[in-house]
């Protein structure tokens, strides 16, 4: 194995034989994932998480919560509403887990 300083190729090499491992690993990257935009969008509104909270209905622990990239609660409904309350919208995708095959 090629040494390197990158850690997703670290962890890829690490997980690639074990796919619950792997699998692990993409579910904490996309609760990653949600917890940085739910942040991003809050602070670039100039917004604290009380003030978001208010807007949204719920308490500043709950929006605390969501922003922890080890939480694994996000529901679509809660997304929403955050969305709605930032004057901004949810869209989801389904992609392919397997690469496209292209023909010859």
């Amino acid at each position: 194995m090629v040494k390197t300083r990158d850690a997703l190729k670290i962890i890829d090499g690490l997980t690639n034989n074990d796919p619950e491992i792997a699998e692990m690993v993409r579910e904490a990257s996309l609760n990653a994932v949600v917890a940085q935009l739910i942040y991003e969008a809050r602070t670039t509104r100039g917004l604290t998480q009380k003030q978001l909270a208010d807007l949204v209905g719920t308490k500043q622990s709950a929006i605390a919560r969501l922003e922890d990239a080890d939480y694994e609660g996000h529901s679509l409904s809660m997304l929403q509403k955050i969305a709605g309350a930032l004057n901004q919208r949810v869209e989801i995708k389904l992609l392919s887990i397997e690469p496209e095959k292209t023909s010859v």
